[in-house]
């Protein structure tokens, strides 16, 4: 019996991994998300006692029941049936095809991974690229929104940091959750985002299945009264200015929506405007059709090499910031509010009365999100040099034309960030990043725009072109600062 056993070596390896897996499955894994859950109840606890918006049952519920419920809706069921009838499959194909979008849609929100960590990483990476200013056209208004009521966050969008720098700003108030696109499947990150109650899209499908499954989630989320955060223009800006909104999302949000009869629906308008965008560049490049296409994996090398130059920047102390990042709060706007004043019914999903509800619901959010958009010193030495391209321009004209653009703009009510509250630093501030950066020359005391950047001037241009177009409104507050952000 004490005789050794003689095992070869691959046989003791296997049995050697497969008991590392056991007690990984068994004791570590449930120990470790028992540990997790108990110190995201306590922040729960912590913060719904300090948030003007308290994180809401739904959004704090398991990931597999919200699956369930969400396969098993009977509105979902309802289609998945006619869908395999139609497509000539059984319903058991149709049911795993729901299962499937379900569970590649729904989130796994973990408060302590998005309070404590998430926030912790939006914040550093904010304060690291940019100097962060924000602004609340009535935060009053904001603080006294009915607790029972669906906020939704409906934002401007110029860049991926967009969702970085309006959660770090929001956590003072909320959890936000953002519909992704497919730019974020990546390994490891797409669970990140998950556990911060992001859910994931594939923009452009047209799968009737996948749509009525995210359809459906949306609606169970909006009549929950989850906190979200929006893009009415569905994608980035590619050159700059404002697009066109798309209902999609807006329009899920909406359906069945009945005034009176149960939560209203809060919109928040965010405008934001950066002196440089990560990503300016590629999406310049985009609007070049003869251009050749970058893949993901290009782009993954753009940015890691720009990861990497900064890095070097900062070790060699020759780093400097990516100039103002402002973000500019509007005024709260009542669903049910603005369906009694425009004297409107939502009607029937597919009516023309839905569709002209929510037609003109986006219309009047990107109004408002075109006047909450803030000038800051980049955009505004942009346009001047667009409008004097190919000229050259000596200091003393640069500061009569800058004065004379802040005021058109300030006479159309337009938000106009004046850092220092001194116009002498606009066009110190903007002139050095655009020096910096190659997109305008400087010889002998007179500064032109480079020939071969103006695609890039008009992209910073064109994200206060339609400021410039607008009649005289009423003028709005000066920004305060971002506590504890330093001004630079």
């Amino acid at each position: 019996m004490s005789d050794p056993v003689v095992l070869p070596l691959w046989l003791f390896s296997t049995i050697l991994a497969l008991a590392a897996l056991f007690a990984l499955d068994r004791l570590l894994l449930p120990g470790l998300r028992w540990y997790m859950e108990r110190r995201s109840e306590r922040v729960v606890d912590e913060l719904n006692s300090q948030l003007s918006i308290r994180l809401q049952p739904f959004k704090l519920t398991r990931r597999r029941v919200l699956i369930d419920r969400l396969v098993h809706d009977e509105k979902v069921l309802e289609a998945a049936t006619r869908h395999a009838r139609s497509c000539g499959i059984t319903n058991e194909q149709a049911l795993r095809d729901v299962t499937t979008y379900a569970k590649e849609i729904v989130p796994s929100f973990n408060a302590y991974m998005y309070f404590r960590i998430g926030c912790w990483l939006a914040r550093t990476m904010t304060r690291l690229t940019y100097r962060v200013r924000k602004d609340y056209t009535d935060e009053e208004a904001i603080g006294n929104i009915d607790p029972d009521a669906t906020v939704v966050f409906v934002i401007n969008h110029r860049s991926n940091m967009d969702y970085v720098l309006v959660s770090y700003l929001a956590s003072f108030k909320t959890a936000l959750s953002y519909a992704v696109g497919e730019w974020a499947r990546f390994p490891g990150l797409a669970q990140l985002l998950r556990s911060m109650g992001a859910f994931f899209v594939r923009r452009g499908s047209r799968d009737p299945i996948y749509r009525k499954v995210l359809e459906r989630y949306v609606q169970m989320a909006t009549k929950s009264g989850v906190t979200q955060a929006v893009f009415p223009e569905g994608g980035l800006s590619r050159d700059g200015r404002l697009r066109e909104p798309r209902m999609g999302i807006l329009s899920y949000m909406l359906r069945g929506f009945e005034p009176g009869a149960g939560r209203d629906i809060v919109f928040v308008p965010v405008g934001i405007n950066y002196d440089r965008t990560l990503e300016d560049r590629t999406l310049v490049e985009s609007l070049d059709l003869d251009a050749p296409r970058r893949g993901r994996l290009a782009s993954m090398r753009r940015t890691l090499g720009l990861t990497m130059r900064n890095l070097w920047l900062i070790a060699a102390h020759e780093w400097h910031s990516f100039g103002y990042a402002c973000v500019h709060f509007g005024r709260p706007l009542s669903l049910e509010r603005h369906l009694a004043e425009c004297d409107l019914g939502m009607g029937e999903p597919g009516s023309e009365a839905h569709s002209r509800a929510v037609s003109g619901l986006a219309g009047d959010l990107m109004d408002e999100l075109g006047r909450l958009v803030p000038a800051v010193p980049v955009s505004l030495m942009a346009t001047v040099f667009i409008r004097q391209a190919g000229e050259e321009i000596d200091e003393f004209d640069l500061q009569y034309q800058v004065h004379l653009l802040i005021d058109e703009l300030e006479e159309s009510g337009a938000h106009v960030y004046v850092p220092r509250r001194d116009r002498s630093w606009v066009i110190h501030v903007g002139l050095h990043m655009l020096s910096l950066r190659g997109l305008v020359l400087e010889e002998e005391g007179l500064y032109t725009a480079a020939p071969e950047e103006l695609g890039l001037l008009e992209y910073y241009a064109n994200s206060i072109a339609h400021l410039l177009d607008r009649g005289p409104q009423v003028a709005t507050h000066a920004p305060e600062s971002l506590p504890q952000a330093s001004r630079r």
